[in-house]
Protein backbone atom coordinates (compact mmCIF):
# COMPACT_ATOMS: atom_id res chain seq x y z
CA UNK A 1 0.00 0.00 0.00
CA UNK A 2 1.37 3.33 -1.29
CA UNK A 3 1.28 6.49 1.32
CA UNK A 4 -1.35 9.32 -0.44
CA UNK A 5 1.60 11.54 -1.37
CA UNK A 6 3.19 8.33 -3.79
CA UNK A 7 -0.70 7.54 -5.58
CA UNK A 8 0.26 6.01 -8.88
CA UNK A 9 -0.88 8.66 -11.44
CA UNK A 10 -4.12 7.82 -13.27
CA UNK A 11 -5.18 8.19 -16.53
CA UNK A 12 -8.18 10.32 -17.78
CA UNK A 13 -9.97 6.62 -18.04
CA UNK A 14 -8.74 5.50 -14.77
CA UNK A 15 -9.97 8.69 -13.00
CA UNK A 16 -13.53 8.54 -14.64
CA UNK A 17 -13.92 5.26 -12.86
CA UNK A 18 -12.25 5.79 -9.67
CA UNK A 19 -12.63 9.26 -8.48
CA UNK A 20 -15.71 10.12 -10.39
CA UNK A 21 -17.37 6.63 -9.61
CA UNK A 22 -17.68 5.92 -13.50
CA UNK A 23 -18.13 2.29 -14.96
CA UNK A 24 -16.63 1.03 -17.80
CA UNK A 25 -18.22 -0.95 -20.94
CA UNK A 26 -19.55 -5.10 -19.49
CA UNK A 27 -16.77 -7.37 -21.51
CA UNK A 28 -14.17 -4.99 -22.40
CA UNK A 29 -11.94 -4.86 -19.11
CA UNK A 30 -8.66 -6.75 -18.75
CA UNK A 31 -9.58 -8.70 -16.13
CA UNK A 32 -12.76 -9.78 -16.68
CA UNK A 33 -11.86 -13.44 -17.87
CA UNK A 34 -8.31 -13.46 -15.96
CA UNK A 35 -7.66 -16.51 -14.28
CA UNK A 36 -3.88 -16.05 -12.87
CA UNK A 37 -2.59 -16.55 -9.64
CA UNK A 38 -1.89 -13.49 -7.26
CA UNK A 39 -3.51 -10.70 -5.66
CA UNK A 40 -5.46 -7.81 -7.14
CA UNK A 41 -4.71 -4.22 -5.79
CA UNK A 42 -6.46 -1.13 -5.77
CA UNK A 43 -5.24 0.73 -9.54
CA UNK A 44 -4.29 4.18 -7.65
CA UNK A 45 -3.36 3.24 -3.89
CA UNK A 46 -2.32 -0.69 -4.13
CA UNK A 47 -3.96 -1.57 -1.13
CA UNK A 48 -4.40 -5.65 -1.29
CA UNK A 49 -7.79 -5.93 -1.90
CA UNK A 50 -8.96 -9.29 -3.67
CA UNK A 51 -6.88 -12.66 -3.70
CA UNK A 52 -7.74 -14.51 -7.21
CA UNK A 53 -8.52 -17.41 -5.60
CA UNK A 54 -11.82 -15.55 -4.78
CA UNK A 55 -12.42 -14.41 -8.42
CA UNK A 56 -14.99 -16.25 -10.11
CA UNK A 57 -16.70 -16.07 -13.82
CA UNK A 58 -20.41 -14.88 -13.11
CA UNK A 59 -21.08 -14.04 -16.89
CA UNK A 60 -21.57 -10.37 -16.05
CA UNK A 61 -19.12 -8.41 -17.87
CA UNK A 62 -16.68 -7.21 -15.29
CA UNK A 63 -14.84 -9.40 -12.73
CA UNK A 64 -16.45 -10.51 -9.81
CA UNK A 65 -15.30 -11.78 -6.92
CA UNK A 66 -16.90 -13.10 -3.62
CA UNK A 67 -14.61 -12.43 -1.14
CA UNK A 68 -12.10 -10.09 0.08
CA UNK A 69 -9.20 -9.02 1.95
CA UNK A 70 -10.26 -7.97 5.59
CA UNK A 71 -10.99 -4.22 5.89
CA UNK A 72 -9.87 -4.03 2.49
CA UNK A 73 -13.48 -3.05 0.78
CA UNK A 74 -15.92 -0.64 2.00
CA UNK A 75 -19.37 -0.78 1.11
CA UNK A 76 -21.61 2.54 1.39
CA UNK A 77 -24.99 3.30 0.35
CA UNK A 78 -24.74 4.22 -3.84
CA UNK A 79 -25.99 7.93 -4.67
CA UNK A 80 -28.93 6.19 -6.84
CA UNK A 81 -30.57 4.76 -3.26
CA UNK A 82 -30.41 1.47 -4.81
CA UNK A 83 -26.75 -0.49 -4.94
CA UNK A 84 -24.28 -1.40 -2.37
CA UNK A 85 -21.15 0.67 -3.82
CA UNK A 86 -17.77 -0.36 -3.29
CA UNK A 87 -14.47 1.20 -2.36
CA UNK A 88 -11.23 0.91 -1.87
CA UNK A 89 -10.75 0.59 2.41
CA UNK A 90 -7.72 2.72 2.25
CA UNK A 91 -8.16 5.72 -0.61
CA UNK A 92 -12.10 5.39 -1.08
CA UNK A 93 -11.57 5.38 -4.66
CA UNK A 94 -14.25 3.30 -6.21
CA UNK A 95 -14.07 -0.17 -7.53
CA UNK A 96 -17.73 -0.55 -8.30
CA UNK A 97 -21.00 -2.76 -6.39
CA UNK A 98 -21.37 -5.48 -4.15
CA UNK A 99 -24.55 -7.76 -4.89
CA UNK A 100 -26.17 -10.29 -2.27
CA UNK A 101 -28.82 -13.45 -3.21
CA UNK A 102 -27.63 -13.80 -6.46
CA UNK A 103 -26.29 -18.02 -5.56
CA UNK A 104 -23.44 -16.95 -8.30
CA UNK A 105 -21.03 -19.39 -5.03
CA UNK A 106 -21.65 -20.67 -1.75
CA UNK A 107 -21.01 -16.96 -0.65
CA UNK A 108 -23.69 -15.69 -1.86
CA UNK A 109 -21.58 -12.45 -2.61
CA UNK A 110 -20.59 -11.34 -5.68
CA UNK A 111 -18.55 -7.75 -6.07
CA UNK A 112 -18.52 -6.67 -9.33
CA UNK A 113 -15.54 -4.52 -10.02
CA UNK A 114 -14.16 -2.08 -12.72
CA UNK A 115 -10.76 -3.41 -14.44
CA UNK A 116 -9.65 -0.29 -14.65
CA UNK A 117 -9.97 0.00 -10.79
CA UNK A 118 -7.59 -2.54 -10.04
CA UNK A 119 -3.94 -4.04 -11.06
CA UNK A 120 -2.93 -7.53 -11.03
CA UNK A 121 0.16 -8.67 -9.05
CA UNK A 122 1.18 -12.20 -9.66
CA UNK A 123 2.52 -14.57 -6.46
CA UNK A 124 6.64 -14.88 -6.60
Amino acid sequence: MLPKDQWNKLTEEEARIIERKGTEYPFTGEYNKWKETGVFVCRRCENPLYNSSDKFDSGCGWPSFDDTFPGAVKQVPDADGKRIEIVCGNCDGHLGHVFKGERFTAKNTRHCVNSLSIKFKKND
